[in-house]
């Protein structure tokens, strides 16, 4: 959620302190971070399984110190706090509702109906959040491909799902819903990304009809039969839908302060005790996934404080100017940062460029009718980089987490990055660029 809290807030005056200035080695602790998380599994997976909370919070316990004992700034570091108590909250409280919904699809996980799912699940993104749809639909596309599941599946499903297809609202990712707390149209968005969405998903969608009907060529004959079996449609759990619609309800309270977390753990707590065991049994449900995040995204939202402390402080320097740079640099900034501060950096850089103040209503409406470009731009580049990587967004590191506790494969960072991100999603990304800002 990066600083949703912060801009829904507005009581909490300790989290608008200036940008500080931070000394450039503060940013190795995070790069430490993300090579560990990177790396480790691989060499030492039996020390990383059972230090890596030791590892994320000893990284992060160093920006910490730093900026409370260094630079006496314990208010950034609260603020960030409060940022990954909201973070954890709506990701946690989603996991848990999600996991009382257990869908038994129709079994037909041929390569069409496979895409079918993505695009639907594009859809269903902006309704309920890239994060809502992942914890919704992860189980289930897994069921789907039970036979022939592969790192293709679960690479595709975060760059579809969990990111690119929630582009076109404020509701579909967390940098878009920044940008409608500081006066973006809720339609606005929708009328601007649209083509944009339909040319990336279309892409993606094409590409993996290609790669998946060879993997199901492949199979052999007894597999590609027992896939296309029909079984009943049957959905249980249908009443965790309005603890769902509780939960989405509540993103969009401003104050008081705290009520919005307290009423998403309402949720998750009546969700869980009203869910019949069965269905949780049937969905493979444990709380193992949700810790391991929680725990890596605590080291990962302190140690990366310096880098976007340093972002915004020196963003002037960066030559930033036309749409394209804005796609382009938030972009590939958003695959190892979260995308949401990203976004409020970027954004405020391309409001002073033209003399504007992001925290203006009236300066909202003159850029939006004079510079959407720029808006668009940095829309884009933060919501589809955000799949570049597995820390790029909340959900995707929460699907691999999900994906390798039911035991299916799943690719490592570096596979994730060099079999996937690099050689198909960028070239992608690279299209929408040219295509709509390299004018």
């Amino acid at each position: 959620m990066g600083r949703l809290i912060v801009e829904a807030m507005p009581g909490l005056p300790f989290l608008a302190e200036t940008v500080l200035d931070p000394h450039p080695a503060l940013l190795l602790p995070f790069a430490a971070l993300l090579l560990c998380i990177a790396t480790l599994p691989l060499l030492l997976a039996r020390f990383w399984e059972q230090h890596y909370q030791k590892v994320s919070l000893g990284l992060g316990l160093i920006t910490v110190v730093y900026y409370v004992a260094g630079l006496h700034a314990g208010g950034r570091m609260l603020g960030v706090a409060v940022e990954y108590v909201s973070f954890i909250v709506f990701i946690g409280t989603l996991f848990i509702v999600a996991g009382g919904i257990h869908v038994r699809t129709k079994g037909e996980a041929t390569p069409w109906h496979n895409v079918l799912f993505l695009a639907g699940g594009a859809v269903l993104a902006n309704m309920v959040g890239t994060t809502g749809a992942s914890m919704l639909l992860i189980r289930p596309w897994i069921r789907l491909n039970k036979y022939r599941f592969t790192t293709l599946h679960t690479a595709f499903f975060i760059f579809v799902i969990s990111n690119v297809g929630g582009c076109l609202t404020p509701i579909g990712d967390p940098p878009l819903f920044l940008g409608y707390l500081k006066g973006v149209p809720f339609w606005w968005v929708t009328a601007q990304c649209l083509p944009a969405w339909a040319l990336a998903v279309g892409c993606l969608l094409a590409v993996f009809y290609v790669l998946d009907r060879m993997n199901f060529l492949s199979a052999p004959r007894k597999i590609r039969e027992e896939q296309t079996a029909r079984e009943t449609l049957k959905i249980e759990g249908l009443h965790n839908l309005g603890w769902l619609a509780l939960i989405l309800a509540a993103v969009f309270l401003k104050s008081p302060p705290g009520l919005r977390e307290a009423l998403m753990a309402v949720a998750a707590v009546g969700s869980y005790k009203t869910t019949r065991q069965p269905i949780h049994d049937a969905n493979h449900f444990s709380f193992g996934p949700i810790k391991e995040v929680a725990w890596l995204f605590a080291g990962i939202f302190a140690t990366m404080v310096p880098a976007l402390d340093y972002l915004t402080r020196h963003a002037d320097r960066l030559g930033i100017t036309a749409p394209l740079h804005f796609y382009w640099v938030s972009g590939v900034l958003s695959g190892v940062l979260d995308n949401a501060p990203s976004y409020l950096a970027f954004l405020t850089a391309a409001f002073g460029l033209h003399g504007g103040n992001i925290d203006r209503a009236a300066d909202v409406t003159l850029f939006l009718d004079q510079h959407a470009a720029h808006v668009v731009a940095i829309s884009l580049g933060c919501v589809f980089f955000g799949a570049m990587t597995y820390i790029g967004n909340g959900p995707n590191l929460m699907v691999k987490a999900i994906a390798d506790h039911a035991g299916v494969p799943t690719p490592n960072f570096f596979h994730y990055i060099m079999r996937y991100s690099l050689p198909i999603l960028l070239p992608i990304l690279a299209l929408v660029g040219w295509v709509f800002f390299a004018k």
